[in-house]
C-alpha cells in the first residue's frame, strides 16, 4: 500500500529571467510535457463546469495517438458540474491527486480523497462538486467506448489506490509492479488506467514495443526513460505520451518512481476498408 503524495501542476508562470532551455519535446513517436510548462497560461475552461480549469495533456491526433484524451482538472471550492461529460459514448476514469471531490453516480454520492479512483461507463449519469475548502485536482481520462456484441458494458465503480495491492512482476523481488483497478482478462473493459511502481534502482529491463498507446503521468520520483531512440530524464509532474509501438524501457532513480498509466486493451484492431 502506498502512502505517497502525488505531483500536480505548479501553475503560475516562470520568471522573465528563466532560461528557455527545457525538456519539452514532441516527436513522431512520443511527446514529453514537463511539469514546468504546465502553467496558468495553458489551461482551458470546460462547458458546464463552474470554477474549474483544466490542463489538457493528451487528445486524439491523427497519425499519432488516437484513442484517448487526458486532462488534469482543478475545481475550486463550490465549483463543479452537473453536466460533466458531453459525449454519451465516452467512458472515463477519474483519479484524485489533491483535495476532495464529491462524485455522484446515478444518485449515489461518493467522497473521493487523494488516491480516489472512479470508473464511469458510457451513458452513466454523474456529477462532481468540490464541497471542501481547498481546490481539488484530478486526472480525467476519456475514451470512446468500443462496444462488442454479446458483451455487456462494465459498471461504474469507485476505489482508492491506497487500499489496492501492488501486483509485483515475477522475478523482480517486489521491485516493479502494477496497482490494477480492473482485472486484465475482463474483456468488458477496453482501457486500463493503472499505477506502475518501481522501487529505487529498479528497471524495466527490455524495450517494450507493443500496440497499446500510453499516457504516463509521473506521480512520484524520477527516472531515466527510454522513448523510441532516446533516453529521457523525467520527474514527478512530467507527462509522457506514447504512440503505438514506441519502444520503451526505464531505470528508476534513487527514490520510489510511480506513474499513472493509460493503455487501450482487449479489442480487435480496426481494419482499413
Amino acid at each position: 500500500m502506498s502512502t505517497s503524495t502525488y505531483a500536480t501542476p505548479a501553475a503560475g508562470l516562470p520568471g522573465q529571467t528563466t532560461l528557455h532551455t527545457g525538456r519539452a519535446v514532441f516527436t513522431e513517436a512520443y511527446a514529453v510535457i514537463p511539469r514546468g510548462v504546465m502553467t496558468d497560461i495553458v489551461t482551458s475552461y470546460l462547458p458546464h463546469w463552474d470554477q474549474t480549469r483544466a490542463w489538457v495533456i493528451a487528445r486524439p491526433l491523427s497519425g499519432f495517438s488516437e484513442t484517448f484524451s487526458q486532462y488534469i482538472v482543478e475545481v475550486l471550492p463550490g465549483g463543479g458540474s452537473m453536466r460533466p461529460e458531453p459525449d454519451k459514448g465516452a467512458e472515463g476514469v477519474l483519479f484524485v491527486v489533491a483535495g476532495q471531490a464529491t462524485l455522484t453516480i446515478e444518485g449515489q454520492s461518493h467522497l473521493l480523497e487523494e488516491g480516489g479512483y472512479a470508473f464511469l461507463p458510457p451513458g452513466v449519469s454523474w456529477s462532481l462538486y468540490n464541497k471542501g475548502t481547498a481546490p481539488v485536482r484530478f486526472h480525467w481520462v476519456r475514451k470512446r467506448y468500443e462496444a462488442v456484441d454479446g458483451i455487456e458494458a462494465p459498471s461504474a465503480f469507485v476505489a482508492n489506490e491506497r487500499e489496492q495491492p501492488i501486483n509485483w512482476m515475477a522475478g523482480t523481488n517486489d521491485r516493479w509492479g502494477t496497482t490494477r483497478f480492473v482485472e486484465p482478462d475482463d474483456v468488458r473493459h477496453d482501457m486500463h488506467v493503472n499505477i506502475v511502481t518501481l522501487e529505487p534502482g529498479a528497471v524495466i529491463p527490455f524495450e517494450e514495443t507493443h500496440v497499446m498507446e500510453h499516457g504516463l503521468y509521473v506521480l512520484e520520483g524520477k527516472a531515466v526513460y527510454r522513448l523510441n531512440r532516446d533516453w529521457v530524464e523525467v520527474e514527478a509532474g512530467d507527462f509522457m505520451w506514447l504512440r503505438a509501438f514506441c519502444p520503451q524501457a526505464c531505470y528508476a532513480g534513487p527514490g520510489r518512481f510511480r506513474y499513472l498509466l493509460y493503455k487501450d486493451v482487449n479489442r480487435h484492431m480496426k481494419l482499413m476498408p
